[in-house]
């Protein structure tokens, strides 16, 4: 994997193909950065860009015109066997992001446990934080719980979203926010810490009628 860095792309995605058995598009490109999950599906134009680390997991999936930009951690915890994390039969550490959706620079994703980012979302500014998991005081032992992120949504700088939680489809989730509900009232803008419904967003915002995910 070290030696494959040094390899022009084409080689080197042919070499992660047939070494590891990855599904990669040949639209698709990972700059100098390391990616090793267990699986990894980059559907069509998809992009991995520089200084990105991803390990641990089970399986990165990148649907069509997905992105994750430079200096993302992605760690997670991996289904071997392990004093932690017994009693959880169905934790799934995977990052699956949907079409035209955009992970920015900078941030933080642990995928411990499963986190689903949904179609022409963003993950925007920097060092926001997705922590699937904790230590259960009461039980002493370590937990962890999904994160779902909707469809069109926008996630604003310096976030927190904790195992458990989730942003309904349409939504907004204010900068420096603590989002630690499972929400469900879509178009709404979400903030505060701990985060709460601020107002209704309209439908008629042309973020959430886009075809492309890219915002000019």
């Amino acid at each position: 994997m070290f030696l494959s860095l040094l390899l022009p792309w084409d080689l080197r995605r042919s070499f992660l193909e047939k070494q590891f058995g990855y599904m990669i598009h040949p639209s698709s490109r990972i700059g100098v950065a390391w990616i090793f999950p267990e699986r990894l599906i980059m559907e069509a134009n998809t992009s991995i860009d520089h200084l990105t680390l991803c390990k641990n997991i089970a399986l990165l999936h990148l649907q069509e015109y997905a992105s994750i930009g430079r200096g993302n951690w992605i760690p997670g915890f991996p289904q071997t066997p392990s004093h932690h994390f017994t009693t959880e039969t169905d934790r799934r550490p995977e990052l699956i992001i949907g079409a035209h959706s955009a992970i920015t620079h900078r941030h933080l994703i642990d995928c411990t446990n499963s986190v689903t980012i949904g179609k022409f979302t963003t993950f925007a500014g920097f060092q926001s934080q997705i922590l699937t998991h904790t230590i259960d005081l009461a039980q002493n032992r370590q937990a962890s719980a999904p994160v779902s992120i909707g469809d069109y949504c926008f996630v604003g700088t310096n976030c927190v979203l904790l195992g458990g939680s989730a942003l309904p489809d349409f939504c907004v989730l204010g900068a420096k926010s603590l989002l630690n509900k499972n929400f469900t009232d879509t178009y709404q803008l979400y903030g505060g810490v701990p985060a709460r419904p601020i107002k209704s967003l309209s439908r008629d915002c042309k973020y959430f009628q886009r075809t492309e995910g890219f915002v000019v």
